[in-house]
């Protein structure tokens, strides 16, 4: 009768034995599929506290330190040659240009003559003059006579010295034909033509004097007291090199309208390295480096631009990032300054930021351990 009951109970048990296990392989199931798996393999970082320089940043202008403008002193000749274009290198004395010297030296020949007239009406009149000062004593002329020889003598003279000088302006204008350079130099700008007649006074050329350029820099009012002569400034004109300048003065005035004052900074010869990096006219931005401090900094890898701000994920005890917005400061190298939203107690991803968004779940590399990639963990 026992062995009856025991066969009877014996499919319900099993049935109940079943379900319940059944339920804990869901309850299983369920557990491991919510459970949060890492996403990504990530080194971490702290902010570190950094001495870092204080610099004052400015924008302006690159112009000529002097220009000089070349002009003709000669009047109504016509420009027969020129010798030198824009961007020539030139020095002192240099012939630039030639005008025609065919009336000038007709006009030396003319006065030439002249003076050889008035030398010869001298010797006459200084002749007549010396006797008639012998014939003083005697009587034999009259005073009246006398003192005319004498006049005629100081006139000749004078005429002699008018045709001289006259010489003298001639020879002048015939070397006016050749038109020099004033100082050592890089030519700006050409307006000569040849053929032209031109007046006394017309521009034909355009130099920057001895071939140096400034930076003029435009800094606010309150920066401007930081600022020294002999100070180094490093100018960026377009895409090109950062040049390294030194302050040549601080301007002694601001601006009433936009209350900053030009910092004039000298450049390298444009005829030297810097020539094709910065040129007259230029638009440039420049900084100065004042002074030093201490602030927090990281990593430029670990800081994330994004929608034009700029984010760190940070990493906390239960290995989660959090996105959090960071103000950014000076830059030194590799390193970024964080100037707000992070403490240096904080641990950031190091690289690899890109790949990882707020709330996901990473495995982390023990601190100091080398950055490497981030990897996909399956």
């Amino acid at each position: 009768m026992m062995h009856k009951k025991l066969t009877a109970i014996g499919p319900a048990a099993l049935l109940v034995t079943a379900a319940l296990t059944l339920g804990v392989r869901a309850a299983d199931d369920k557990a491991a599929t919510s459970a949060p798996k890492p996403a990504l393999t990530v080194n971490v970082t702290q902010p570190q506290s950094a001495s870092l320089p204080v610099r004052i940043t400015a924008n302006g202008n690159i112009a000529a330190w002097q220009e000089a403008s070349v002009g003709t002193e000669a009047n109504g000749l016509r420009l027969a040659e020129v010798r030198v274009n824009v961007g020539d290198v030139v020095k002192r004395g240099q012939v630039l240009a030639t005008f025609a010297p065919d009336t000038l030296n007709a006009d030396v020949a003319q006065n030439r003559a002249a003076v050889a007239e008035a030398e010869a009406t001298l010797a006459e009149a200084a002749a007549n003059a010396q006797r008639a000062r012998g014939l003083q004593a005697t009587g034999a002329l009259s005073e009246a006579a006398i003192n005319q020889y004498l006049t005629a003598e100081r006139t000749a003279k004078a005429r002699l010295d008018a045709q001289r000088a006259m010489a003298q302006m001639q020879q002048l204008r015939l070397k006016q034909t050749q038109v020099l350079a004033p100082d050592f130099g890089v030519i700006s700008a050409r307006s000569a033509t040849v053929g032209a007649v031109l007046p006394a006074g017309q521009e034909l050329f355009r130099m920057i004097r001895q071939g140096r350029l400034e930076w003029r820099g435009e800094v606010a009012a309150n920066d401007l007291g930081m600022l020294k002569p002999g100070m180094v400034a490093m100018v960026t004109a377009g895409s090109g090199p950062a040049i390294k300048g030194t302050v040549r003065m601080v301007a002694p005035t601001v601006d009433p309208q936009t209350r900053n004052g030009l910092v004039y900074v000298d450049l390298p010869n444009v005829t030297g390295a810097a020539a094709g990096a910065a040129r007259a006219g230029m638009f440039a931005r420049g900084e100065f480096e004042v002074g030093s401090g201490s602030g927090l900094t990281l990593p430029q890898s670990a800081v994330l631009l994004r929608d034009g701000f700029s984010y760190v994920l940070r990493v906390g005890a239960d290995s989660k990032l959090t996105q959090v917005k960071v103000g950014v400061g000076r830059r030194v190298g590799d390193r970024i300054e964080i100037t707000s939203g992070l403490d240096a107690s904080a641990r950031v991803v190091a690289s690899g930021g890109g790949f990882l968004g707020d709330g996901d779940t990473v495995r982390v590399v023990a601190e100091g351990a080398p950055a490497k990639p981030a990897v996909v963990v399956k």
